[in-house]
């Protein structure tokens, strides 16, 4: 299935050519500071299944907990955050669900850096599985 997605302003917008690996609910402390929010919504896809037109700008940051590099895109003309890669998951893109077109049909299946979750978030009990820190590996 084909989805789109844009910034704010429309200068970025991109399709994505597949369904989801996985949507998590990011708590870490960098996905608070991006999203401006308590936790960041994150789809991830298949790399090579997201086509991207126009020209993000890229800020790198270090992941806590595997001091790895973050690429965190975003539009520099209205600032909304975009993608993520992350350098241990490089066939992997992370789309913000904010930016999707259409967001509806994608509840998060996982919660990540539970330990970095704001107090009154923590206390809502989802059901979904929970990771102290990262996604285990494999």
């Amino acid at each position: 299935m084909s989805r789109t997605g844009r910034c704010v302003c429309g200068t970025i917008s991109y399709e994505v050519e597949a369904d989801p690996i996985v949507v998590a609910l990011c708590h870490c402390d960098d996905c608070q500071r991006q999203s401006g929010a308590a936790f960041s919504t994150n789809l991830l896809f298949p790399k090579d299944a997201v086509t991207v037109a126009g020209t993000p700008t890229v800020f790198h940051t270090t992941g806590t907990g595997t001091g790895e590099d973050r690429e965190r895109s975003f539009c520099g003309t209205c600032g909304s955050v975009l993608f993520t890669q992350l350098a241990e998951q490089p066939g992997v893109t992370i789309v913000k669900a904010g930016t999707l077109d259409d967001r509806t049909g994608f509840a998060p299946a996982v919660e990540v850096w539970t330990d970095s979750a704001q107090e009154w978030v923590a206390a809502i009990e989802s059901g979904r599985p929970t990771y102290p820190q990262d996604l285990p590996a494999g």
